[in-house]
């Protein structure tokens, strides 16, 4: 997601911010650092930010920006993300839109929801079908942007749609799976043509009525495999790559090349699971972009398999080179 966006004046910046609390009664800061909306905590500021607690703040902060050209990034609870240490350019919209309704077999969750909180509202309406959401950090919309999925399960198996404002005219439209090109942590989503994306509002899930006990059993056992497996304590990202199409797990080949323990700056890849890069507090995105480029690149020449990146590195990374 190395897309250029023009930074913004400081005199912009207070232009913006003002007509947008005039207009839409939208709270701005400036130059907010993103660090700590993200789960790595890395990242430099904002030009501007703004939380959308609701979706009628959420459409009226796209819309806006999509009227003034004005670049935008969405942001949920900042997982699978490294921010530049430079920050981004334009508006960055925190959604904290939470709304949710279960309708027989059906929930339709707002894009700010919760993951985890998806699978708790499923589980106490007694379906089943999102017990893999426990697992993901992130938030639906995010879920959706990437097709999440977690033991053996993803968003796609459970989609009915999901609804999406359009880059191209600002229309809201529902689309089902094969309409957002849901594939392997993929979808078309992931894929703006420029600096505005497509935004997604809310999704809709078809899921299965269960027993409560045996959905708590199946909660319990992703909660176990967890906390025996990842490194839960520190800050990270979540898993750096996808898995290979054919072959041992990216984890597998990360560790076999002897990477674990492997550190720069203040990133390191984690013990307990060799595709988690943990920031021991002191690290920056440069340090977690380099350690993942050289952790690819040691893969390559071991393994001969080339890992795709499931995190995505966003933000003005224009000042970065990549070393050796």
């Amino acid at each position: 997601m190395d897309v250029a966006v023009r930074r913004l004046a400081e005199d912009e910046k207070l232009r913006l911010g003002t007509e947008i609390q005039r207009r839409l009664g939208v709270r701005t800061s400036r130059n907010e650092p993103l660090a700590r909306f993200t789960t790595m905590r890395v990242g430099g500021p904002a030009d501007l930010f703004a939380v959308a607690h609701n979706l009628f703040e959420l459409r009226g902060l796209v819309r806006f920006a999509r009227g003034h050209d004005l670049a935008l990034f969405l942001l949920g609870r900042g997982s699978d993300l490294v921010i530049s240490d430079a920050g981004m350019g334009g508006l960055v919209i925190q959604v904290r839109a939470e709304g949710s309704r279960v309708e027989g077999s059906r929930i339709t969750a707002e894009s700010g929801v919760p993951m985890a909180r998806l699978a708790t509202v499923a589980r106490d309406a007694g379906l089943s079908g999102v017990e893999f959401a426990l697992a993901i950090p992130g938030t639906v919309g995010g879920a959706v942007w990437a097709n999440a999925g977690a033991h053996g399960s993803d968003v796609r198996g459970v989609l009915v749609e999901a609804s999406v404002i359009r880059a191209d005219d600002g229309a809201e439209q529902a689309l089902d799976a094969d309409g957002l090109g849901l594939a392997y942590r993929e979808s078309r989503l992931k894929h703006p043509a420029g600096a505005f994306p497509d935004v997604v509002t809310w999704a809709s899930f078809e899921l299965e009525p269960a027993d409560r006990a045996t959905i708590d059993d199946r909660l319990d056992e992703i909660r176990r495999w967890r906390r025996g497996h990842q490194p839960l304590g520190l800050p990270s990202a979540g898993s750096v790559f996808r898995n290979p199409p054919e072959g041992p797990s990216a984890g597998e080949l990360i560790d076999r090349a002897g990477l674990k323990g492997t550190r720069i700056g203040g990133a390191s890849v984690s013990e307990r699971h060799a595709n988690f890069i943990v920031n021991d507090g002191h690290g920056t995105a440069a340090d977690v972009r380099r350690l993942a480029g050289h952790v690819r690149r040691a893969v390559a020449t071991r393994w001969g398999v080339e890992l795709v990146p499931e995190i995505v590195f966003a933000g003005d990374w224009s000042d970065w080179e990549e070393t050796p």
